[in-house]
């Protein structure tokens, strides 16, 4: 599969979420996003008024996270949170589910949550974050079809603060629960341009990943050499 570093730019979310980061990360961190137009940021909730500023007049869209990283606020918070960041002017939302609700069989309650998020988030993009570590295989099925019928534009794999990430497995089967209409995000140790690659083959069209730079690095030196190679 080929493809530009454009291509895997407008793929990739860049992820600036850790707990410790400073202004100063967010503001190098939206740089390294500008410098290589990627699909969007992903930061904390605290820091959309910073990076929309910072983004301004590119094509990088602003995200934030929504009852990150355990999702067990309430759904009036995470509402909350959701409509305050889009005010804000983010317009990616990433909402974690109530992993809790999901793992005692309330697909119910589940589905009922991701709705009003997507009704407050409006026209923004809202991403559901399955922590897919905690889960079975039925259950990941169970959040993936609650997140279709409740309106979600992406099902998520994880945040990145659990034991483990994404994986190949995991994000065949959530392609093969949802429709077209809705997108595969991969999260959680993609930091290099091989795993990437081996998750698009999956169809996986969005990766969060802190590691831009170095993943778009290497296409570009592979393109390079392949082309001094045919020359």
């Amino acid at each position: 599969m080929d493809f530009t570093v454009s291509q895997i730019a407008r793929m990739i979310d860049h992820s600036i979420l850790q707990p410790q980061f400073t202004l100063e990360d967010v503001r190098s961190g939206c740089a390294i996003a500008a410098k290589y137009q990627v699909a969007s940021v992903c930061v904390r909730p605290s820091d959309v008024p910073v990076a929309v500023e910072l983004l301004r007049g590119t094509e990088v869209r602003v995200g934030t996270v929504i009852g990150f990283p355990h999702g067990d606020t309430s759904t009036e918070v995470k509402v909350a949170e959701t409509e305050q960041a889009v005010e804000r002017g983010a317009t990616e939302i990433d909402m974690v589910i109530n992993i809790g609700w999901l793992r005692s069989g309330d697909i119910a309650a589940v589905e009922t949550e991701i709705k009003e998020i997507v009704r407050a988030a409006g026209p923004a993009h809202v991403k559901v974050i399955l922590e897919t570590a905690y889960l079975t295989d039925e259950e990941k099925l169970a959040a993936c079809w609650a997140a279709e019928r409740a309106g979600a534009a992406f099902v998520k794999t994880s945040t990145g603060f659990a034991p483990t990430g994404a994986t190949i497995d995991d994000l065949a089967l959530m392609r093969s629960a949802v429709s077209s209409k809705v997108q595969v995000k991969a999260s959680g140790g993609i930091r290099s341009l091989d795993t990437l690659l081996a998750m698009a083959a999956v169809g996986v069209t969005r990766f969060g990943s802190s590691a831009t730079a170095e993943i778009l690095d290497d296409l570009a030196r592979r393109q390079v050499t392949t082309y001094a190679r045919r020359a």
